[in-house]
């Protein structure tokens, strides 16, 4: 049997199960509370489930769309079968064809601005293909994998991050290997063709992992989902990863020493960085992270700032499941916050993460790094110097 039969008949078989316990325990109330005087069955007088009003918002409407879809107490009262809820997700979640509805279903489409227009029209898409792929980075299950965000023309800070925390590595035991993250720049945005040398620079290192889609702010979010995919398919037993941008200081040594630590209770739902919570989206349209209220409406969940994260390798594989039944958002942390509470967890804050950076006194001071997971923001030649000042066997704090 293949994987995906497989898999349709155990999504069935869960869908059975969710709707028997329904019905025990709606039967074992009847039986202990909803009989009256004279023994007589009470009938509700209104409607057990409730209909959700559609949302104002584009992205919320369409994600009660999905949250319906995978709702497996409705599919069974509503006769759709497994079969026809993969093709309405195929519907939903994996047109790469323009929507050329979007317009008319959101009321200032025209006033947008031209970031938006294009997310939206292909808010579907996430068949993307790997131009280039390290299809063995992970062929020794590695212990600790750093996958970090970058774009074509910052050779310099990839190169920085070589020679300093994303140094590929065997510390007792415990192997750490490098991932860079990146899409197309394409030349007609005014930057130069880069795509020779970035084929150099995978065949040099081994490093690169190159996807053909429009590498911008908000396909961010794409690169995640991506990302989890590679994953969940080339480096499926890596047990840790540290997730993050070319432009943050790692203390690689203080992640391992934190890891092998780690309870295998604690270690299986990890999900640690510079958490956020009780936030929403910026309506200034001057800001880069503006949302306007005809796409999203509501708060966030909690999220760790996209600098970086660590989490494990366990959760990754369900955090790419969960990106079936989350809607793309513009905004790529708070997008894997919503990924997690689909999976009931929210982040743990980390006191060792500093994503708005530490107190400009302690920035000179190498000791005030011992101690830490993550600083940001560093320019490559500051995470050197701090990296090889970390290594000095005199260095005592």
């Amino acid at each position: 049997m293949s994987i995906g039969r497989r898999r349709l008949k155990l999504v069935g078989i869960l869908m059975m199960v969710n709707f028997l316990i329904y019905v025990i325990v709606e039967v074992s109330k009847s039986d202990s509370q909803d009989k009256g005087g004279k023994g007589q069955v009470i009938v509700p007088q209104g409607k057990f489930w409730k209909k959700c009003a559609a949302s104002n918002a584009y992205w919320n409407r369409e994600q009660q769309k999905l949250d319906r879809l995978y709702n497996p107490i409705l599919n069974l009262l509503n006769n759709v079968t497994v079969e026809e809820m993969v093709a309405i997700n195929a519907s939903l979640l994996n047109s790469c064809e323009m929507d050329t509805n979007i317009p008319s279903e959101i009321k200032d489409f025209d006033s947008l601005p031209d970031r938006f227009k294009d997310f939206l029209f292909y808010l579907r898409c996430k068949n993307y293909s790997l131009v280039l792929d390290q299809p063995t980075k992970c062929k020794e299950k590695p212990f600790l994998l750093l996958a970090i965000k970058s774009l074509s023309p910052q050779f310099d800070r990839r190169q920085a991050i070589r020679e300093s925390w994303g140094k590929e590595i065997k510390v007792n035991n415990m192997t750490v290997v490098r991932v860079f993250l990146l899409g197309d720049t394409p030349t007609e945005d005014n930057h130069p063709d880069l795509s020779n040398l970035i084929k150099y620079e995978s065949e040099l290192y081994k490093d690169i992992l190159l996807w053909n889609y429009r590498d911008t702010f908000f396909n961010l979010t794409l690169k995640e989902v991506l990302f989890l995919k590679w994953v969940s398919h080339s480096c499926a037993d890596v047990q840790f990863i540290f997730k993050g941008d070319d432009d943050v200081f790692v203390n690689t040594h203080q992640i391992l020493d934190y890891l092998k630590m780690l309870s295998a209770e604690k270690a299986k739902d990890l999900f640690i960085g510079d958490v956020i919570k009780d936030a929403g989206p910026h309506r200034d349209k001057k800001l880069k992270y503006y949302i306007p209220e005809s796409l999203y409406e509501g708060s966030y969940p909690p999220y760790a700032g996209g600098g970086g994260f660590l989490y494990s390798g366990n959760l990754a594989l369900r955090l790419y499941n969960a990106t079936s039944k989350v809607l793309l958002y513009p905004i790529d942390d708070v997008y894997t916050g919503m990924c997690l509470e689909k999976l009931g967890l929210a982040p743990e804050k980390h006191k060792g993460f500093k994503t708005f950076d530490i107190e400009e006194k302690h920035r000179n001071n190498i000791c005030a790094y011992s101690d830490l997971i993550l600083v940001h923001p560093r320019k490559p030649q500051e995470m050197i110097k701090i990296w090889s000042q970390l290594q000095d066997s005199g260095l005592n704090c």
